[in-house]
């Protein structure tokens, strides 16, 4: 396991780079999967909307304003910023993260460097004065202009990104009451880092997203389906950085011997012991043990568990294939998103019986937060693909 890429290219490449200790694993893999579905997204929302199932809008712009002050102050303290902290935890890297470190407790601290930070608030702020002149005109004019719907991604990501977030933190301190106390009467930065529950940001994300659309003009049947291969492919590789970094999400303890008709898998496909997990749980690696210590870390899973993220990336993965083959199929606004929904809660259902997670009772029946999540969004998914489909079938 790789808790951060600092680690990964110095196992893999032998390179040793002490600033890569400031990008996690999970964290890198998570970007990746908002960069990847932001694009699969774009691609669907450019094809439905040569289709018709989209209207380009238009917005009145002034071209040849004159410098904004506002704004080259803005990018100023943007240089600041990224000097004064990001660019002194580069150059340093190697005396503060020294011992394992945490680059968070040294993010969220008020350490940094002001001269970087003045020098690059200068070169950022000049720069944003020097584009501004370029363009400015000796009388600014008001034009109207054709915005297409791919202009409204970004603001839909970052929409499903803040929400998300926000919904996977929420989900998780409901599902682990003790860690719901401790959030509000012991505040500390691993709590308010660590715990994410992948159905809240789904929730939220989604309500965030519908937001931005109703504001934007988009209808929200259409953009469900555009997203619908994007979502399925970002959680794959969402949990690879989960693989990677040995979040804890993993599954039960499997000390049974692989299949014989699974021979010719690697052993760490059938049961993995997640050696330096990110978590630090387990025992301590040995020195008999197949695997390098790395510090600040340096535990393995004893027994060895189900490697679940992969076998949901794997799921993922295929259920892309599917909703990708489909998309150019299915006429109905929204019954590609009640398949993408189907599919996504019969895979959480499955995962679910072989993975760690807090059981629940209700009714005299045992279950996860999960597993009652996934059931709905199945069922959710099945009706929606009929009321879809029995709507069209109506006369108009």
């Amino acid at each position: 396991m790789y808790p951060n890429l600092y680690f990964a290219f110095l196992d893999l490449l032998g390179l040793d780079l002490p600033g890569l200790k400031l990008i996690n694993s999970f964290g890198f893999f998570v970007a990746l999967a908002f960069v990847v579905g932001a694009r699969i997204m774009r691609s669907e929302i450019a094809r439905k909307e040569g289709e018709g199932l989209f209207t380009p809008g238009q917005e009145t712009v002034t071209i040849g304003a004159p410098v904004s002050w506002l704004d080259v102050g803005l990018q100023a303290l943007t240089g600041f910023v990224f000097g004064w902290k990001f660019l002194y935890l580069l150059l340093n890297a190697e005396r503060l993260f020294a011992g394992g470190g945490l680059p968070q407790a040294h993010l969220f601290s008020g350490e940094g460097s002001i001269g970087w930070g003045v020098a690059l608030a200068v070169v950022f702020g000049g720069w944003r004065y020097w584009a501004a002149s370029k363009e400015a005109l000796p009388e600014p004019k008001r034009v109207t202009r054709a915005v297409p719907s791919t202009a409204h991604v970004s603001a839909i990501v970052t929409a499903a990104a803040v929400g998300g977030i926000a919904g996977a933190k929420l989900f998780h301190l409901l599902e682990y009451p003790d860690q719901l106390v401790a959030f509000f009467t012991e505040p500390s930065l691993s709590g308010f880092l660590g715990g994410l529950t992948i159905y809240g940001g789904l929730i939220v994300g989604a309500l965030a997203v519908a937001w931005v659309a109703r504001r934007r003009g988009m209808k929200f049947l259409p953009l469900a389906d555009a997203a619908a291969p994007a979502l399925i492919l970002a959680y794959g590789i969402g949990r690879i950085g989960c693989q990677v970094s040995g979040d804890g999400d993993w599954g039960i303890a499997n000390p049974a011997p692989k299949p014989g008709w699974m021979g010719w898998l690697p052993d760490w496909l059938w049961a993995y012991h997640y050696p330096n997990n990110v978590n630090g749980m387990g025992v301590l690696i040995g020195e008999n043990d197949p695997w390098p210590v790395f510090e600040g870390f340096g535990t393995y899973l004893q027994p060895a568990v189900f490697p679940t993220p992969l076998y949901e990336t794997l799921m993922a993965t295929a259920i892309f294939g599917v909703l990708w083959a489909l998309r150019k199929r299915i006429r109905i606004p929204g019954q590609l998103f009640s398949i993408y929904l189907v599919f996504n809660g019969l895979e959480r259902f499955l995962i679910e019986q072989i993975r760690v997670n807090v059981e629940m009772e209700a009714l005299g029946l045992t279950f996860t937060q999960a597993e009652l999540i996934a059931v709905l969004t199945f069922v959710g998914g099945g009706m929606l693909w009929w009321i879809l489909g029995r709507n069209q079938a109506k006369p108009h």
